[in-house]
């Protein structure tokens, strides 16, 4: 597997973990009694992973380009 396969690998892995934290924060807002500070965390782990997902992205553009 090549390093830019790798990264966009990486990148769809990433993905499915912030589509999980997603379909958790959209569960907790719906509770009849939603935890204010358990959606704080999930909302700030959710913009992490979205960080992560656009540096693979980018590596592997980068990677890409320099390979051809």
């Amino acid at each position: 597997m090549s390093t830019v396969d790798e990264a966009f690998a990486r990148a769809e892995e990433l993905l499915g973990t912030l589509t999980a934290r997603r379909e958790e924060l959209e569960r907790l807002v719906a509770a009849e009694d939603p935890d204010g500070d358990a959606a704080v965390d999930l909302i700030a782990e959710i913009a992490e992973l979205a960080r992560q997902i656009e540096a693979e992205l980018t590596r592997a553009r980068a990677l890409a380009d320099a390979a051809g």
